[in-house]
């Protein structure tokens, strides 16, 4: 026999041996002497990052019902969405409420068997998990609760951690949970490799004294290990840290954590720079991690209102800093949910509704695989470049430049590292190798030399405050299915390449001028002109098919409109008025109509481009006194809406009754600038919450001041 065939048939197989093992289940997690969790088969690090994700329980659960939506078809979507992301890890805290009765008796329902499929479906996706059999929660927020048989609704978090009957139940519950058989699976969750550890309960907050918070944790770990599951037991240490030696006492492998570093409940989208609040991930307890060789991990985190892309790398990189391994972001919003943001209105993440900060934490997945444990990247700005990320606060970019993976969140002026090795590009905006007008994120993988596979995104809008009040009858969010140009710049494409269509139902047929040309949301194949065709739509593709695709249809159902007038501008300057304009259809027209000192100015906007409009008043108008304009949006269908009242209706009709003008007060360039202002500026405080702080009026008509005590400030 030929021998230089036996060698490539010897290194054929040693490939394909290679690619198959790298996704197969390496055994369970060990945790060794150093307090590092490893692969037990391979010994290689741990490192996992992702998110937290509700839809099988409480407000998801019911959400998806009373909408008449199939809970597991929309998780099919959003796990497909996680793998394009590139997650390999999943965490929740069970609602233990729902599916246990007062004894702890596992209950087989329709919320378990929800949970069992989507844990299903991530392994099917190669994503492993975490999981928090017990959170103590009810199941309402952010409803009132309903009516559940577990031993939390019966108990209460407080009772749970001292009452010898709901200690009782959960150590039955917890037996039970851990030797469930997954009929999806076929395999019991203490045997499942894709489950690599448990944390046992969502942040208990202990009050007890140290021994018995000890027996505690010990009666909870000996519960598990009942099952003969060796997977690492971790329990939560973010709360009640005065207790840590005694959790490890408790025969524990490790802590969980979790960081929120703008804080939670702004009621609004925090403003600034905000990389130096993440600077560091600060762990001054380490030595006790050292003492018990305890792994460490982060069960939630997020910049809560925030509403930009750039700081997630960043918060990433200082978690691997710190030691960490396994990082999951609470909480990706559903997509049937993202419109209306009632979940968590503090957080909002979710690809189609918010691309950018999705592709935020696409670069932070990369991080934690690639940032060292406990390596330094210095002090900010100076850390704002590490390794091959970036992050810049200015042009809000998030940025990873690999030896083979291009992935950003706004448009970049960075080059490629090496075109040739490039496999993989994920965006927003534009770059050196894509060009797109559009609103929404991108994909663009190599199959095969020539051979890309495109995954385009509709438009995402922000039509009002993500993280305010929300509701289910109030939008915060829209999706838009719009043609926009796209621009590929590839040398293994070239020019006049060949666009075909091939997610089912996309019949978008597109022309290539040069590396130009139109594209609708969907899935194609890019491919160089004259290559011949070897790929089948069905072909596998990651986790997935390569035709596969899903996006939220279209559901811009009225006009939405935005404009943050200013409050105050300086005289003899020429003021640009723009607004945030959205409807079923493009408007016809936008006009401006106001007057200052007598003069009235009556002005048509410019589009600039997704969604957005200008209109420029001349200075000539713009001069000491009170600015009056109002804005009136043109429909296609000839129906007229005048703004601030938000009413159908034109300004200069005669039975239009709300003519509320925006009013922009115009001073000297000499005139002080105030701050802050007390009766206005006070809500706008980032503070903690507490009762002796107040806004109280003063002798003064129309003043007011904020008293805050400082007496303990620092506590």
């Amino acid at each position: 026999m030929n021998h230089k065939l036996i060698l490539t048939i010897i290194f054929l197989a040693i490939g394909f041996f290679n690619s198959f093992s790298q996704n197969e289940p390496k055994g369970n997690v060990i945790v060794d002497t150093n307090g590092v969790m490893r692969w037990e088969n391979s010994k290689e690090e741990v490192k996992g990052f992702g998110v937290n994700y509700t839809v099988p329980f409480a407000h998801a659960y019911r959400s998806a019902k009373k909408m008449g939506i199939d809970p597991k078809k929309e998780m099919d979507n959003d796990i497909y969405h996680f793998s394009r992301l590139g997650f390999d890890l999943y965490r929740i805290h069970v609602w233990d409420t729902e599916i246990s009765d007062s004894l702890g008796n596992l209950l087989e329902n329709e919320h378990l068997d929800a949970f069992d499929y989507l844990l299903w479906k991530l392994k099917k996706a190669k994503i492993n998990y975490v999981i928090t059999p017990i959170a103590f929660w009810g199941n309402g927020w952010p409803e009132p609760d309903t009516k559940s048989p577990g031993f939390s609704n019966k108990y209460g978090k407080g009772a749970c951690l001292n009452n010898p009957e709901a200690i009782k139940a959960q150590h039955n519950y917890l037996e039970q949970f851990i030797n469930h058989v997954n009929p999806y699976t076929g395999l019991g969750y203490k045997d499942d490799p894709n489950m690599i550890a448990f944390e046992i309960s969502n942040e208990p907050h202990h009050r007890e004294e140290a021994q018995k918070v000890t027996e505690f944790v010990n009666g909870m770990v000996q519960a598990i290990r009942k099952t003969g599951t060796k997977k690492p037991i971790f329990y939560n240490m973010s709360h009640a840290v005065q207790y840590m030696d005694d959790y490890f006492k408790g025969n524990v492998q490790g802590g969980t954590f979790q960081w929120y570093p703008t804080g939670l409940g702004y009621g609004k989208e925090l403003s600034g720079n905000l990389l130096p609040n993440v600077n560091d991930y600060d762990m001054p307890f380490d030595t006790v991690f050292m003492k018990y060789h305890g792994a460490k991990l982060v069960y939630e985190f997020d910049a809560a209102d925030v509403g930009k892309s750039y700081i997630y790398p960043a918060i990433a990189r200082s978690f691997r800093e710190a030691g960490i391994q396994i990082g999951t972001h609470f909480a990706y919003d559903p997509t049937f949910l993202a419109p209306f943001n009632t979940e968590y209105n503090t957080h909002y993440m979710n690809l189609n509704y918010a691309p950018q900060k999705a592709l935020a934490l696409k670069i932070s997945s990369e991080v934690f695989h690639e940032i060292p444990m406990y390596s330094n990247s210095g002090t900010y700005p100076k850390n704002a470049s590490f390794g091959a990320f970036k992050v810049d606060y200015k042009n809000d970019l998030a940025e990873y430049n690999g030896e083979s993976k291009f992935y950003y969140t706004n448009s970049t002026n960075a080059s490629v590292k090496n075109e040739a090795k490039l496999k993989e590009i994920a965006g927003f905006g534009n770059s050196s190798v894509i060009r797109y007008d559009g609103l929404g994120a991108y994909f663009l993988d190599k199959i095969a030399k020539g051979v890309w596979r495109l995954e385009v995104m509709p438009d995402a809008v922000w039509v009002g405050n993500l993280f305010g009040r929300n509701s289910p009858s109030k939008k915060v969010a829209v999706i838009n299915w719009e043609t926009h140009l796209m621009q590929i710049n590839l040398k293994d494409v070239g020019d006049g390449f060949n666009i075909e269509a091939i997610n089912e139902g996309n019949e978008f047929i597109s022309e290539v001028n040069n590396n130009t040309f139109q594209i609708r949301p969907g899935t194609y194949i890019v491919s160089k002109k004259g290559i011949q065709k070897k790929w089948s739509e069905t072909d596998d593709f990651k986790a997935y098919k390569l035709n596969d695709f899903y996006a939220p249809e279209s559901n811009v159902d009225k006009l939405y409109f935005e404009h943050h007038p200013s409050e105050i501008v300086t005289e003899n300057k020429d003021l640009m008025i723009e607004v945030q304009c959205i409807d079923s259809e493009k408007p016809e027209a936008l006009t401006l109509t106001g007057s200052n000192n007598g003069q009235y100015f009556n002005l048509k906007f410019d589009y600039v481009g997704n969604y957005k409009y200008q209109a420029i008043i001349e200075s000539k108008f713009i001069q000491k006194g009170f600015l009056n304009y109002n804005i009136i949006v043109k429909q296609k269908d000839g129906h007229e809406m005048t703004f601030p009242a938000g009413k159908e209706g034109n300004l200069r009709a005669w039975n239009f009754y709300d003519r509320t003008p925006y009013k922009v007060a115009i001073v000297s360039k000499e005139s002080p600038v105030n701050l802050f202002n007390a009766s206005k500026d006070s809500d706008d405080l980032v503070r903690s919450w507490r009762r002796s702080f107040k806004l109280v009026p003063t002798e003064n008509f129309g003043e007011a001041e904020y008293q805050m005590n400082i007496e303990k400030l620092f506590v």
